[in-house]
């Protein structure tokens, strides 16, 4: 047989895509650094297609804006004009981000996460033991218990006693509640490098993964800049950089607040920062020094990061720049809360935060 290799067509195979799919894909795209502002992607997106060309005769910009509107994802105030995404808009920009950044995502139970302790749990494990009172039956090895039964009784005096049986060993599975805590200080845009977009990117794909592959679990966001705030899933698209100084302390108080009245047996930081602490709250006012490591902010973040340790709750920080000192910093917070630290490209940042969410390798029962 011979075979005749030419270059690929999608036209004629069927696989090309639609002008609308193009749109929308960039369209998506700049969502994600605008920060949500449907009215400035749509700005964007006018300039693009002046300078490339992307739009055809079956497809210009004002019908790919009907489309949108038609299929949900855009709404338009009729009183000003402004154009904003919808709940609809909000859901796909989770969804591609947990696609973009956790394509290798392994299958696995809904809302566990394993730990290394065998005994009562909710997977079995082909390791046997003898039955103890308080064993579940469903997970009685009959094979193992009938074998038992012949080797001490044989075919001719078989039966069964409580020595016989054995049951197969499970994994204990515990749930986690994790705060993502998110540097919205000026330095995150600072020197024409963009931080805030991978970091916005990160904690929408994130929520899209708690909530679709682990509803156990809990997932809280805490911004923090002047001071620390909550932030609600459906505000995720919309972060924005202020012009906020560092205040790490405060948002280590929120963060541990919230895990405070999560009933959840496993609890944890993620902190998203580019920046040394930079300020924090003495007697209700705002102390600032945005000029080295001023040791008394580094010293309340440091017995924050203590408080954190004493409660359970592992600080893992997500570091988006490579400057030597403040790795320095973030080496001390690590040793006081015996957590975990990354140093992390803008490339690399949500496959860093995926890995460690999913591997949970803080694996202790209290």
């Amino acid at each position: 047989m011979r075979f005749r290799y030419a270059e690929w067509d999608d036209a004629r195979h069927g696989t090309a895509r639609s002008t609308f799919d193009t749109l929308f894909d960039l369209f998506q795209q700049l969502l994600f650094h605008t920060g949500g502002d449907a009215d400035e992607a749509l700005q964007w997106l006018t300039a693009i297609d002046k300078e490339y060309g992307i739009t055809d005769e079956d497809m210009g910009l004002g019908d790919f804006i009907d489309e949108l509107k038609d299929r949900g994802y855009i709404d338009r105030d009729d009183q000003t004009g402004v154009v904003s995404i919808t709940a609809k808009a909000e859901r796909g920009l989770r969804e591609r981000s947990l696609e973009e950044i956790f394509k290798d995502l392994r299958k696995a139970g809904r809302g566990d996460h394993k730990t290394p302790f065998s005994g009562m749990g909710s997977e079995r494990q082909p390791e046997t033991r003898p039955y103890t009172f308080g064993d579940d039956v469903h997970d009685l090895d009959v094979t193992g218990t009938l074998s038992n039964a012949f080797r001490r009784g044989g075919i001719d005096e078989f039966g069964l006693t409580q020595d016989d049986f054995q049951v197969f060993e499970t994994d204990h599975h515990t749930s986690v509640a994790t705060v993502l805590m998110i540097d919205l200080s000026h330095s995150m845009v600072l020197y024409g490098e963009d931080r805030i977009t991978p970091a916005r990117k990160t904690a929408l794909a994130l929520a899209e993964l708690i909530t679709t592959r682990y509803p156990k679990d809990t997932l809280d966001i805490v911004a923090f800049g002047n001071e620390a705030w909550e932030v609600e899933m459906k505000d995720l698209p919309y972060l924005q950089v202020g012009p906020y100084h560092t205040n790490t302390r405060a948002g280590l108080e929120r963060a541990r607040d919230i895990l405070r009245r999560r009933k959840n047996r496993n609890k944890q930081i993620f902190m998203v920062t580019d920046g040394k602490p930079s300020c924090h709250f003495v007697n209700g006012r705002l102390y600032r020094n945005a000029y080295g490591l001023d040791r008394q902010i580094v010293n309340k973040v440091l017995d924050e990061a203590a408080i954190c340790r004493r409660e359970g709750i592992t600080i893992t920080t997500f570091m988006i720049a490579r400057d030597p000192y403040l790795q320095d910093f973030v080496r001390q917070l690590t040793e006081v809360n015996h957590g975990r630290a990354y140093y992390a490209g803008l490339d690399e940042l949500g496959g860093f935060l995926f890995e460690d969410y999913v591997r949970n390798r803080r694996k202790r029962m209290r």
